[in-house]
């Protein structure tokens, strides 16, 4: 039997062409939807008023506890101010076991976003993290990833999200990220969980004391915001 002539041969099939790379922007749309829908649904349901619904009288400790830690979390992630959150912790479970679940939600709700934004943002915006401010501080979050968590956490007036986005963004590993949040929360904290335990008691030294600490993180946002609008236009006109 004669081999087909050349002429007469079939055709190749074309190639199938390869599928092309999916926009990493796809996944920072999904980003902001998620978070979008959480701080939505806040429309819908309370975190402080779920956990002030007689909830921690009914409940034995050990439900109780992760419920509360829980629903911290999910409310940082809303971005609800902590400031509600840990006067929520200080009025229903005192001040220390107030203290130690409100830095447990803490630490929870920031790895949450520093998981989301790693994973769904951080390519998207990458390449606009070259500029010159942007730039030196994505080297320092990625050279010196924990100590500059820390000061972000202790620093007075700075933004519990974008604090944990910026991180995200970054190259900061996550290991640090985590234990210079469960650190760093715990002053701020504090002073809030102990203002709202001992708000019963206006006389006490523990309610003077976390009210005045209280002005003092006031005067230091505002200078701290002076002091970082002031470095900004120095490293923008050097």
């Amino acid at each position: 039997m004669s081999e087909p002539d050349a002429a007469t041969a079939p055709p190749a099939a074309p190639p199938i062409p390869a599928a092309a790379p999916r926009s990493p922007w796809w996944r920072f749309a999904l980003l902001v939807a998620l978070l979008a829908a959480t701080a939505a649904s806040l429309l819908l349901w309370s975190p402080t008023d779920l956990l002030n619904g007689g909830l921690a009288d009914r409940m034995p400790w050990y439900w109780f506890g992760p419920l509360f830690t829980l629903v911290y979390a999910v409310g940082t992630l809303a971005f609800l101010p902590r400031l509600a959150l840990n006067m929520a912790a200080g009025l229903l479970l005192g001040i220390k076991l107030g203290l130690a679940l409100a830095v447990l939600g803490s630490t929870l709700g920031a790895a949450m976003a520093f998981a989301l934004g790693r994973g769904l943002g951080r390519e998207a915006l990458r390449p606009y993290l070259r500029g010159k401010v942007l730039g030196a501080l994505d080297q320092r979050f990625t050279e010196k990833g924990f100590r500059s968590v820390l000061v972000m956490r202790v620093l007075p007036g700075m933004p519990f999200q974008a604090a944990n986005f910026g991180a995200a963004f970054s190259g900061t590993r996550f290991l640090p990220f985590v234990l210079a949040t469960a650190i760093g929360v715990v002053p701020n904290t504090l002073v809030y969980v102990t203002a709202a335990a001992s708000a019963g008691q206006p006389d006490s030294a523990a309610f003077l004391l976390s009210a005045g600490m209280i002005a003092l993180v006031g005067v230091g946002s505002v200078v701290g915001l002076w002091r970082a609008a002031k470095a900004r236009r120095r490293v923008m006109a050097g």
